[in-house]
């Protein structure tokens, strides 16, 4: 070539070829990045080796392990040699001698290019499809472990009469087994149809035959196989009819089989089955005929009988069979599902009672009476009180409560009470100056449990503490107040080394402590400080000296994520609740275990069936599901965790459930007895609420028994919106201490509303006995109201609220400024035939950003009163006193003291003085002139009972009394809404 001016001509130079010391600075850069990445997941893995051991529980941590790594090894090899052995013997069954055409001479090229190459692409490609086949199969580790350790249910479908066991168990693990079948079969095709492609025992263009007689016979076997495993879906198809879901006007998710099913589907499957092994047979015999002749018109055959016998017929039935008579055709597999339905889901043995919906009794007293001995009913709404807690017993802005409160029972003077209870945790947000060392080794901890009555509230609307202050003290007694381990817990903390950890603050200035427990993973040797510098992407855990002898770091610190670590098979209940127990703090966590595979049994889908009003506004409150469709449904275990330990303990609940049977024998050890629950514990277990969720969505079809109710739909019923707020979710269901018509005292116990399909009006009443250790445990019942009357729904009972005059214009007025009106629980209680509605209202006014209790809305029978007290709405609403309580405090200015009289006869002069003293309250409140405001509140007072002693005239004048007075008089004054101290 002549020169062109690029470079000197003679020996090409080797130009750009790195030096021996670069080639050795990248090959050590190189190394230590491959060290660095084993690290990195050495790091993981055994980090969550040492949390599992720190809890007790690393036998889940290896049986799971080691599941994983076998199915990965196992089928990820059976993958490599199905491929890699029909690659191989695609390449042995080439052709000696390749037909010289274009096609041919093209592939010769790629035949040399990869010729030295041979045994290496083969283990690559192996290699490759074996990895994507572990890992899919490592994923089905649960499948495995309940086929492996399946017991049986000792019930058996109505259609094969199998156990259902068989269904739950076992068929999830064949049509697992199917579809790897199918998967490696596919594969193997396509790599024995190119290499027979690249070396000739296939041709596209070139003259003479497609395919030499050693490829023909090699896919024909292949495609036989295929159609085999085709041959055992159409069996396995036939027992999945029983856990098939379908489209039925009946409901959403109907499960099992319907007459079509039966009639039509079922014996289509078996012929399938029978063309199908035919069909096989016949691509098996080409390996002595040598033609593709038989296998593809038996082939065609079977496509041809499955669009026609698996589509076209069963729709023939469905059009002229079922639908001119669907009740008559369906009645009987309805039945079935009746009943599969209520045993799965625990609803099989609820009651259902007729209930008048209005009450018979003339005796008004004696219905006033009543309501004490009916229920106890809660005024406190743990949902509701929350910022109040925080601003009452917050004591330092480092501590938090959880938005949303729990309700649990405590002995006082030998009853039971409902208690709202929260526990002060730890708030990094409030910590005064955010560092390394204060985030996690400073601030580690809440202090102490705070309590309320929740029947009861003090004179200024603010709760009734039981127990309180810090160090906590009250009716609880003596015991250990740290809280390590909570809701709100999510960081890591390093305890109990040479750093002090703040422990709280009083008078005298701030307590210090370490940490004496024994939880978390010590960060003594030096191997797990670089592990957990690695995991938590915190290089100062490695070197820092705030870190030494008897360091720990505690870490998957909130109740349910340490249950569900501990117990990965479990679905854990939405809300863990704290309660004390035997002088220590434990949170109790629900936790259910499901299936997917009950024949007959319609499905739900846990997160929708779940979520209410509560969870549209607290994703902490979801359920944790590992199966999120399910027809199958269990609370098995009751958990509790250590709020200073973190000690998690798995208790059984269900001694018949047989998943936790098979759970259990997956994971021997894990879950203690039921026997093992002492007696302290015992007293705080509860009725689970998302398990009453589901099940209420359940009722609302399946409360009836017939099949031919159930297919007209004129017995639905749906769970009304919460109609206190705006989320347009469902009501969330309340805990209450009541009795039921047929109960002879109260119980603890979770209630729910139900209306029509589309109307507002109520239809029924549901409680379930929540009290763990008593005989009618977990028995739901429900007051089914009669469809000739209309009785009040929840937003109907709202509505009536908010459209009388004398209640909005006192809410108005509570409204004016800057306070805000915040609804409570809506509780409805049946009494005497008929439902109390009861409803407390609190307000954030003026400065304070808390919520107080001011009035409390009452409803029966039509009648309704917006009162001061619970005490007073009850006896406008009855028309009679209740029995006699102690009065109150003399200076006392909770309402109930009768105001002065006044000679002001004109009601509406008085309101408007009553608009402007609280117009001038809120703008004194703002500028802190709290001597105007002072002025401004006992202006209001006095004008708003100037208003009713004004209306008391007119309404004597006028002649009138009793209770339609009653109902004419304007509400009493609320406390003032705001104040200067909050007290």
């Amino acid at each position: 070539m002549p020169d062109r001016g690029g470079g000197p001509t003679g020996p090409r130079m080797r130009v750009g070829r790195p030096s021996r010391r670069v080639r050795t600075l990248l090959m050590t850069l190189g190394v230590l990045a491959v060290l660095g990445m084993v690290f990195t997941m050495f790091a993981g893995f055994w980090t969550d080796w040492l949390w599992y051991r720190s809890v007790n529980y690393s036998s889940v941590f290896t049986t799971t392990l080691w599941t994983k790594i076998g199915l990965f090894f196992v089928f990820g090899l059976l993958m490599a040699l199905a491929v890699g052995f029909n690659i191989w013997l695609a390449h042995r069954l080439r052709p000696p001698l390749s037909a010289m055409s274009m096609e041919q001479q093209n592939l010769d090229r790629y035949r040399m290019g990869i010729a030295p190459y041979k045994k290496w692409l083969l283990i690559a490609i192996t290699a490759l499809v074996g990895l994507i086949a572990g890992a899919s199969a490592s994923s089905q580790w649960r499948t495995w472990l309940m086929w492996v350790n399946g017991v049986p249910f000792g019930e058996k479908d109505p259609q094969f009469h199998l156990d259902v066991g068989f269904y739950a168990f076992d068929l999830p693990w064949y049509r697992f087994l199917l579809g790897f079948g199918f998967a490696a079969v596919i594969l193997s095709v396509i790599a024995a149809a190119l290499t027979h492609y690249l070396y000739g025992g296939l041709r596209i263009t070139s003259p003479g035959a497609r395919a030499t007689a050693a490829a023909t016979g090699h896919l024909s076997v292949l495609l036989g196989i295929f159609v085999a495993l085709k041959a055992v879906a159409y069996w396995l198809d036939r027992y999945g009819l029983a856990v098939k879901s379908s489209d039925f006007k009946a409901t959403d998710n109907w499960t099992g089989l319907r007459y079509v099913d039966a009639n039509a589907y079922l014996p289509a499957k078996t012929i399938l089955f029978c063309i199908a092994v035919i069909c096989a047979l016949l691509f098996f015999a080409t390996l002595w005929r040598r033609t593709w002749q038989l296998p593809v018109i038996g082939f065609g055959l079977m496509v041809l009988s499955a669009i026609l016998i698996g589509g076209l017929y069963p729709a023939i039935v469905q059009k002229f069979q079922v639908q001119p008579n669907e009740q008559a055709k369906e009645a009987p597999y309805v039945e079935k599902n009746l009943k599969a339905t209520r045993d799965a889901y625990g609803i099989d043995g609820t009651q259902v009672t007729e209930y008048p919906g209005t009450s018979k009794t003339e005796d008004k007293t004696k219905l006033r009476d009543d309501v004490g001995s009916t229920a106890s009913i809660r005024i406190m709404d743990p949902n509701i009180v929350s910022p109040t807690f925080q601003q009452l017993q917050q004591i330092r802005n480092y501590y938090a409560f959880p938005t949303n409160l729990d309700v649990d029972r405590y002995s006082k003077d030998g009853k039971d009470q409902d208690t709202v209870i929260g526990l002060r945790e730890i708030n990094l947000n409030g910590i005064p100056k955010r560092n390394w060392i204060n985030d996690h080794f400073r601030y580690t901890h809440g202090y102490g449990a705070v309590a309320a009555e929740g029947t009861n509230a003090d004179s200024q609307g603010r709760p009734d503490f039981t127990e309180s202050d810090l160090p906590s003290k009250g009716d609880l007694g003596t015991y250990e107040q740290r809280v390590y381990y909570g809701e709100k817990t999510t960081m890591y903390s390093i305890v109990g080394g040479p750093q002090k950890e703040i422990d709280y603050s009083d008078d005298s200035g701030e307590k210090t402590y370490s940490y004496k427990g024994d939880s978390g993973v010590s960060l003594s040797n030096p191997v797990n400080r670089a592990a957990y510098a690695v995991a938590f992407g915190e290089p100062q855990i490695l070197y820092s000296g705030a870190i030494g002898d008897g360091s720990r770091i505690l870490y998957n610190r909130t109740p349910k994520e340490r249950v569900e670590a501990v117990a990965p098979w479990l679905t854990i209940d939405g809300d863990a609740y704290p309660a004390v127990v035997d002088g220590r703090i434990q949170w109790i966590v629900d936790a259910y275990t499901t299936t997917n595979g009950y024949p007959y049994s319609s499905r739900t889908t846990l997160g929708d069936t779940t979520a209410d009003s509560l969870t549209a506004t607290n994703d902490n409150r979801a359920v944790v599901a590992q199966q999120n469709q399910v027809n199958y449904i269990r609370n098995s275990v009751k958990a509790t965790v250590d709020a200073y330990t973190g000690e998690v303990k798995l208790f059984q609940w269900d001694t018949k459930d047989p998943v936790l049977k098979t759970w259990m024998k997956a994971f021997p050890g894990t879950v203690k007895a039921k026997s093992e629950i002492s007696s302290g514990l015992m007293a705080h277990l509860r009725y689970p609420q998302d398990l009453f969720k589901v099940q209420r969505e359940l009722l609302t079809r399946y409360h009836v028994k017939d099949a031919t109710t159930f297919l007209s739909g004129s017995e639905v019923w749906q769970v009304p919106d919460d109609p206190t707020n705006k989320s347009g979710s469902a009501v969330p269901p309340y805990y209450l201490s009541m009795k039921m018509p047929d109960q002879q005292a109260q119980a603890f116990s979770l209630t729910t509303t139900f209306t029509p399909n589309g109307r507002d009006n109520l239809s029924a009443f549901m409680a379930v006995d929540a009290e763990a250790g008593t005989g009618d445990y977990g028995k739901i019942r429900i007051l089914k109201l009669p469809t000739n009357t209309t009785v009040n729904g929840p937003s109907q009972v709202q509505s009536q609220f908010n459209s009388e005059q004398n209640i909005a214009e006192t809410i108005r007025l509570l409204r004016g400024g800057d306070s805000e009106v915040e609804y409570g629980n809506l509780l409805a209680v049946p009494l005497d035939g008929g439902l109390l509605y009861v409803e407390p209202v609190y307000v954030r006014g003026g400065g304070l950003k808390y919520p107080l209790l001011r009035k409390v809305l009452v409803s029966y029978g039509g009648a309704t009163a917006f009162e001061d007290t619970l005490d007073e709405a009850l006896n406008k609403v009855f028309g009679a006193e209740g029995p006699t309580t102690e009065p109150p405090d003399e200076g006392d200015d909770g309402g109930t003291t009768p105001p002065p009289k006044s000679n002001d006869p004109t009601v509406q002069e008085a309101l408007d003085d009553a608009q402007k003293a609280f117009d001038a309250g809120q703008e004194a409140l703002k500028k802190g002139d709290w001597e105007a405001y002072g002025k401004a509140q006992k202006d209001l007072q006095d004008a708003l009972r100037r208003a009713e002693d004004a209306q008391d005239a007119a309404n004597k004048g006028a002649g009138g009394s009793g209770d339609g007075d009653a109902d004419a008089k304007p509400s009493k004054s609320p406390e003032p809404t705001s104040s200067p101290t909050g007290t």
